[in-house]
């Protein structure tokens, strides 16, 4: 069910469009970044980093962050709300913990869209571009770079480090590549699960009895022997023939002690593991956490499987609402201790919500219509919930936002001009966002 949608389109199915013919990238290709601070007129920027928790599938608001307890029981379903520590918000009562941070967090209630597919939703929730037609078969060129990667243009992590990390289980993002940016600001794929007890990243570990010092006489041999081989400009930028920048900047993480710090959960305390779940999502969390403490910039956490047309009850009663409940409130627990939430801005959503009417199955389909989406850090306010859906939850009756107004302020917040444009290579200026507005209420 996680690696596979309704659509009948495994989530690997979609790379291609995301990552355009770049594909997410190694240490041997990590990416360059420069630092530029928002245009004249722009929200002054209140975070240096970003956490964005992927809820992939389209978790459902109803029982979750904007539950109907009035609503007849094909609406409301078979949960009921409880009280959170921010009078008068209530959520649902899968998420007991949550409930009790929920004085750290804002909710939006009143995001809507038009899209129903997971690719649509997905590419338009994590570009804050909707999808458009290709141009032709196999064709990439007209679709929009992500977030994540206009982030990595724009920012510059601590050194040595990715600006752009992307879990990557069980598959990559549909919609998580550059594009037109090109492969320097595709997403660093960690492609292993951090709750496995032998978790390390093949790209950052040194492989078993080579030496730090062997490995660097290896670098010496291999730019010798490049030196002899390198024949153009094609030849330079391939990892396995020449060596260039990026090898170079490899090299420099895979011997790096921060590097090896902030992939190293075992320096974690178990006690703080298992307060965040030992499940997937939770040690991605709890990864997550160390990557901002050591300067990269952007990190997407992926939960993967909230596409519940059948017994929906059931599966978030026994698996999704639990771990997400551990998770979430121990990553924003444990970052307000630490002092990090007053700089890191922390999201939770996914590409829409689901139908106010149950289905036959029990289950509840796509529903772009309304979403719910919580914001945390970064000057984000505290106890607040924005915007309100009618009766039901199927529509916003309060404060209506689109996806560009989210994708906005997520930029807004990070210093980076939403409508900043860029020239493609066919000579076309596009901007990172077109339209939309920076939400006044989370700054």
């Amino acid at each position: 069910m996680a690696n596979r949608y309704c659509d009948g389109h495994s989530r690997r199915d979609f790379l291609q469009t995301g990552l355009g013919t770049a594909g997410g990238l190694g240490l041997a290709q990590l990416l360059r970044a420069t630092a530029h601070g928002a245009e004249p007129g722009q929200p002054a920027p209140q975070a240096k980093r970003c956490i964005l928790i992927w809820m992939d599938g389209g978790p459902s608001h109803h029982e979750s962050f904007d539950p109907k307890p009035d609503a007849p029981v094909e609406i409301r379903g078979e949960f009921d709300p409880i009280p959170s520590n921010v009078p008068g918000t209530r959520v649902c009562n899968l998420l007991p913990k949550t409930s009790q941070v929920m004085n750290l967090v804002t909710v939006i209630r009143s995001i809507a869209h038009h899209d129903p597919g997971h690719g649509g939703g997905n590419h338009y929730l994590t570009t804050g571009s909707p999808t458009p037609v290709p141009i032709g078969c196999g064709d990439s060129a007209s679709f929009h770079p992500s977030l994540g990667s206009f982030i990595a243009r724009e920012t510059s992590p601590a050194a040595g480090l990715p600006p752009y990390v992307q879990f990557a289980l069980p598959s990559p993002l549909r919609s998580g590549g550059p594009n037109f940016l090109g492969s320097k600001y595709a997403p660093f794929l960690v492609s292993s699960n951090p709750n496995d007890p032998d978790f390390q990243l093949a790209d950052v570990t040194l492989p078993p009895g080579i030496s730090e010092g062997r490995a660097s006489s290896r670098v010496n041999l291999r730019r010798t022997l490049d030196s002899l081989e390198r024949i153009g400009d094609e030849a330079a930028a391939d990892p396995a023939r020449g060596l260039d920048n990026f090898y170079d900047q490899a090299q420099r993480l895979i011997t790096s002690p921060q590097t090896k710090q902030a992939f190293d959960l075992s320096q974690e305390p178990a006690k703080l593991r298992d307060a965040y779940g030992r499940t997937m999502v939770g040690q991605q969390c709890i990864l997550a956490r160390r990557l901002m403490e050591a300067g990269v910039p952007f990190v997407t956490v992926q939960h993967a499987g909230w596409d519940h047309h059948t017994n929906i009850f059931t599966y978030l009663k026994n698996r999704w609402m639990p771990t997400f409940d551990l998770a979430f409130s121990t990553l924003l627990t444990d970052m307000e201790q630490r002092g990090l939430l007053q700089d890191t801005l922390v999201l939770a959503l996914g590409e829409f919500g689901r139908t106010p009417r149950i289905n036959k199955d029990s289950g509840r389909d796509h529903w772009p219509g309304a979403m719910s989406v919580v914001a945390a850090g970064a000057g984000v306010p505290r106890g607040l919930v924005i915007g309100a859906t009618d009766k039901n939850g199927a529509a916003p009756i309060e404060r209506p936002l689109k996806v560009e107004d989210f994708a906005c302020s997520l930029l807004a917040k990070l210093g980076i001009d939403p409508h900043k444009e860029y020239i493609t290579p066919q000579g076309r200026p596009v901007p990172i966002v077109n339209g939309g507005k920076p939400i006044e209420e989370l700054f």
